[in-house]
C-alpha cells in the first residue's frame, strides 16, 4: 500500500507527471530531450527523474556521456493511458 502511495504521490507533481507522459508516449528521452518540453531548468529534471528512478518508474541507461530515461513501471504506463 505503501509503495502505491508514494507512486500516485510522485505523479500528482506536474513536472513528473510531464516527464512520464512524454516518456511514454515518445519512448526513451535524455535530460537535454524532456528540458524543453517541461519548461523547467536541467538540474530539476534531473532531481524529478532521480525521484522517479527511486520509486522504479523510469530507468536510466548510461551510453558514453547521454544518459537516457524510459518508463519501466508497466502499470503506470496502463494508468496513464486510461486518460
Amino acid at each position: 500500500m505503501k509503495k502505491k502511495l508514494k507512486i500516485f504521490k510522485a505523479l500528482s507533481d506536474e513536472t513528473r507527471l510531464k516527464i512520464v507522459e512524454l516518456l511514454i508516449s515518445e519512448g526513451e528521452k535524455c535530460v537535454c530531450e524532456i528540458v524543453p518540453y517541461t519548461g523547467r531548468s536541467q538540474s530539476t529534471i534531473s532531481t524529478q527523474l532521480a525521484k522517479l528512478e527511486f520509486l522504479d518508474i523510469v530507468k536510466s541507461t548510461r551510453t558514453g556521456k547521454r544518459v537516457a530515461y524510459k518508463v519501466v513501471n508497466k502499470k503506470v504506463e496502463e494508468i496513464l493511458k486510461l486518460f
